[in-house]
């Protein structure tokens, strides 16, 4: 009974029908992994020489980049000694403490081109590469466009808040760095749940029940403008969090939404102060080359804000991916109606009427 009510996003009465502290490597503090930073994993000469004989190949094999690297496949990009550390890699992200750091890719001596292939390449070893907006990117850039007001923070300089992005694994590749900010910062969500189960246990009724959050506008077919999901998602003995304070409150300016209960404000401010306490989140300044891999189930994201560089080509920029593994976890079936299905290498994105995929080498 208390398993399905929790599958169901039903709130609870007694402590024994919430799930247990959850155990394990998923569960981490940010000053102990800063100590210990076995989390950076940098590639060798060798890996990174395999790397580029694959750009090569791919390259070779493109006549439209653009419309063509979105069918680029596992097998497009053979890397037979670095694959088998790639799958670790992604074990580590599924199963582990939900992160890593990949360094030293030489993207300072590539063009446009052989950026974009390389990304792509490496994220064909990981999962299905998923839609990020409604324009349908599969690679994404990560920059500021000049817009405060854009509706997507990705394309500002603001801070982002610590949150989840709509599929099951999101990767970065750094390519430019900004004058000043713009750092990283992780924390668990596993985390949030067992400090928030010691702390105020009466506030995990209303983390495990749905709540709207706003689409920003790309709203796929049939459905609203807004998703109703909750933060906690108890489903095969596994937590699952999804999260966007800025886009749950948004949510509240549309219509049939109603406004906060007292104790649904009460636990997000819980949950956010949880995330920005220093004890519990992980800062970390990315390099040119670094690639992040997080795990959004097991871990919330966020970036600071920054002061970006006055000549165009030293912008802070990144290259992101939307992934989707074959071998994730379970999923509730809430969860279809913001990842569209709960099949395993074939959920999450943004896809709504006139989609077309693309892989823009650039956007401005």
């Amino acid at each position: 009974m208390a398993a399905a009510a929790i599958d169901q996003g039903m709130p609870f009465m007694d402590m024994s029908e919430y799930p247990p502290e959850i155990q394990g490597p998923s569960v981490w503090y940010g000053p102990d992994l800063d100590a210990r930073r076995d989390w950076i994993e940098a590639l060798s000469d060798a890996e990174i020489a395999e790397i580029e004989r694959a750009i090569h190949g791919a390259i070779e094999r493109l006549e439209n980049p653009e419309r063509e690297l979105v069918s680029l496949r596992q097998q497009d990009f053979p890397l037979p000694t670095l694959a088998p550390r790639l799958e670790r890699i992604l074990d580590e992200v599924l199963t582990g403490r939900g992160f890593v750091l990949i360094r030293r890719l030489p993207v300072e001596r590539w063009f446009k081109l052989q950026r974009a292939v390389a990304f792509c390449g490496l994220g064909t070893h990981w999962g299905n590469l998923r839609s990020q907006n409604a324009e349908g990117h599969l690679l994404g850039h990560v920059k500021d466009l000049g817009d405060a007001d854009a509706p997507r923070l990705y394309k500002t300089s603001k801070r982002q808040g610590y949150h989840t992005d709509s599929c099951d694994v999101v990767g970065l590749l750094c390519l430019n760095t900004a004058k000043e900010g713009g750092l990283s910062s992780l924390v668990s969500s596993m985390t949030l749940f067992n400090e928030i189960r010691r702390r105020r246990p009466d506030l995990l009724a209303c983390l495990f029940s749905p709540i709207e959050t706003d689409r920003r506008g790309e709203v796929p077919e049939g459905q609203k403008p807004y998703f109703r999901i909750p933060v906690f998602n108890w489903h095969g003995g596994l937590l699952s969090a999804i999260y966007q304070r800025k886009y749950i409150d948004e949510a509240r300016k549309l219509p049939g939404v109603p406004p906060y209960t007292r104790q649904q404000e009460e636990a997000l401010d819980l949950f956010d102060n949880l995330a920005n306490d220093p004890a519990l989140h992980l800062r970390m300044e990315f390099q040119p080359g670094d690639v992040q891999l997080v795990h959004n189930h097991t871990i919330l994201h966020d970036r600071t804000s920054f002061m970006d560089w006055p000549e165009t080509e030293r912008r802070r920029h990144l290259l992101r991916l939307w992934l989707a593994p074959p071998r994730a976890r379970p999923l509730p079936e809430v969860f279809v109606e913001r990842y569209g299905s709960i099949t395993p290498g074939d959920r999450g994105g943004v896809v709504v009427r006139g989609t077309r995929l693309v892989a823009p080498l650039d956007v401005t």
